[in-house]
């Protein structure tokens, strides 16, 4: 599995803005990322959020990714995928086969606990139609469960725990 980008942001843009527009934080692309176990990703809004938190960090598929470019006309080099805010968007893993595994992404252990389900956000941030073509394909929402830093462009297998 490669890390093909790794975002963070300082805040929240949707969760919690229901009927409300969205906010205009950024999701700001970094080379690498502290994983804290229990906690989540330094510097990212979720960091701490709640104890056992299920979505510590999130991952995103490329190929869902270009998938979706394609069949909504979008142009990945004007649209990029941290519009999909998520943390890792990693190319070469059907990321639904993690769901309630533990693995190892770069020596940091995971353990995926849930589809990232798309919101109707999604609508608004990508395309029109995109939150029903998203579903089964949103992602993954994992807990991380050893510290560790993920870096970006590094191509690695998980491993099954």
């Amino acid at each position: 599995m490669r890390i093909r980008h790794i975002y963070i942001s300082p805040g929240h843009n949707f969760y919690g803005h229901h009927e409300k527009p969205p906010g205009e934080n950024p999701e700001v692309e970094v080379e690498e990322v502290n994983c804290v176990a229990g906690k989540g990703l330094a510097g990212d809004r979720f960091f701490g959020f709640k104890e056992d938190y299920k979505g510590q960090l999130t991952l995103f598929s490329w190929e869902v990714y270009q998938e979706a470019c394609a069949a909504f006309g979008i142009e990945t080099n004007k649209t990029p995928p941290s519009v999909f805010r998520r943390n890792i968007i990693v190319e070469g893993v059907d990321l639904s086969t993690l769901i309630g595994k533990e693995f190892e992404l770069q020596g940091v252990a995971l353990s995926g606990s849930e589809e990232a389900s798309p919101c109707y956000w999604m609508n608004t941030a990508f395309a029109e139609g995109a939150h029903d073509w998203l579903k089964g394909r949103g992602g993954l929402r994992a807990r991380i469960l050893t510290d560790g830093i993920l870096r970006r462009d590094k191509v690695g297998e998980y491993t099954p725990v």
